[in-house]
């Protein structure tokens, strides 16, 4: 993959909604990458909340303008679950469930979610948008979500190296997405 941008917040409303805020002001590049220690209002799929309130956890979203046809794209999502999932079974080897199309579960908790949101003209994908949160060091939860949500470290007692898991993520996303591109419509 050429250059990543990378861009990082200490704190931040939504990785995601900062991506679409900086398309709609032509203020981002291709391959950019925004990560947040914390979000306040982190959105998840069906426009539910994501809790990101501890540091040491991933929140992060990245942005491409492929230009390519949306066919081509068909089943992404879990796509980049798989991926993520090798990633930890790679680095940690622990292995953690996919609940298709989006969610990262451990003994039926969720630990991670993954937004995949595209701007089309008729079938062309012009951007796409994909928003990765993963309870990876988290300790405490919400009242509401305590008994649904779960982490790594709660379940496996691993301190998780969140930069590390970014780019091994990164590049193993790289090699698909690039075979994607050069794949038949």
């Amino acid at each position: 993959m050429n250059k990543i941008n990378i861009i990082h917040y200490k704190t931040i409303d939504s990785t995601q909604k900062e991506i679409w805020r900086k398309i709609e002001n032509r203020d981002i590049k291709d391959k950019t990458l925004i990560m947040a220690d914390i979000q306040t209002d982190g959105i998840g799929t069906h426009g539910r909340k994501w809790y990101t309130t501890e540091e040491n956890n991933i929140a992060f979203s990245f942005v491409m303008f492929p230009h390519i046809e949306i066919n081509k794209l068909e089943g992404l999502t879990t796509k980049i679950a798989e991926i993520l999932v090798e990633v930890f079974k790679k680095i940690y080897n622990i292995d953690l469930n996919i609940k298709k199309p989006n969610d990262i579960i451990i003994k039926n908790k969720k630990i991670g979610g993954i937004l995949t949101e595209t701007k089309l003209q008729g079938s062309i994908v012009n951007t796409i948008v994909i928003g990765i949160g993963i309870n990876t060091n988290q300790m405490n939860f919400e009242e509401e979500i305590k008994n649904i949500a779960t982490s790594i470290k709660k379940e496996f007692g691993i301190k998780i190296d969140n930069k590390l898991i970014i780019k091994e993520f990164i590049k193993e996303f790289d090699s698909s997405f690039c075979n994607i591109l050069e794949s038949e419509i």
